[in-house]
């Protein structure tokens, strides 16, 4: 017969391993959404669809996360998304070929930070 404390062990590692599980597999989503992001300088369509792309994917992800652990990830999904948001917004009132261009950097470079950080984390949770 099993005591209730080896059921309380065998729970906590199943736990453990499929928090592990989880991380390992959004922070796999995360890594692949960091080497797309890896070629794009220049504000074009096709490279401001492939940057939107990522940040919904990005926004899906860590939601993901904060759900799973809302103490480890609320942060990184209130801080590091807005700061993404804020960057998009810029973008979009950019009045001009040079603030745009400017503003699609900083929007790229805001969503390379978050992936940066959240993938640390995912990383550093366990």
């Amino acid at each position: 017969m099993i005591d209730i404390s080896a059921n309380s062990i065998i729970l906590n590692q199943n736990w453990y391993i499929a928090a592990i599980m989880g991380y390992a597999k959004e922070r796999g989503k995360l890594e692949k959404l960091s080497t797309k992001i890896v070629g794009i300088s220049i504000y074009d369509e096709k490279n401001l669809a492939i940057l939107i792309d990522i940040h919904e994917q990005y926004s899906h992800t860590v939601r993901i996360l904060k759900n799973k652990e809302p103490e480890t990830f609320s942060d990184l999904y209130n801080n590091e998304l807005q700061e993404v948001k804020t960057g998009k917004r810029s973008l979009r009132e950019s009045d001009s070929e040079e603030t745009r261009q400017a503003n699609f950097i900083a929007y790229k470079e805001s969503i390379q930070r978050a992936l940066e950080k959240t993938i640390k984390v995912t990383i550093e949770s366990l």
